[in-house]
């Protein structure tokens, strides 16, 4: 499976059309319905690679993109959500400079 192509799971004559949002992979356990013996086991079946990752994080884009950026009627709040996140971004890589302008009531 090289750059750009698609999932190994993904099979046309089955699947249909690809939805990049969906994952083709056999369906587990949801997380929120795990007891906690569970937990260890479940993250030891997880696929944990680079590209299991970047998978992960497109899929993720992708249904955030259909869900507040491909509707009929966009309103202001993917707006806000990319406001607001690179607003938490920004204030991340520059804490080590700002942490030093406190208010202190003693000196």
């Amino acid at each position: 499976m090289g750059f750009g192509d698609y999932p190994a799971e993904y099979i046309p004559e089955k699947h249909g059309p690809y939805d990049p949002a969906r994952y083709y992979g056999k369906p587990d356990t949801p997380f929120s319905q795990l007891k906690l013996s569970e937990v260890p086991s479940w993250f030891g079946r997880r696929n944990k690679t680079p590209q299991a990752f970047a998978g992960a994080c497109s899929r993720l884009f992708w249904r955030w993109q259909h869900k507040y950026l491909q509707t009929k009627r966009v309103g202001v709040a993917p707006f806000f959500q990319v406001v607001a996140a690179s607003m938490v971004f920004f204030y991340a890589i520059n804490y080590n400079r700002i942490k030093h302008h406190a208010n202190y009531k003693y000196h």
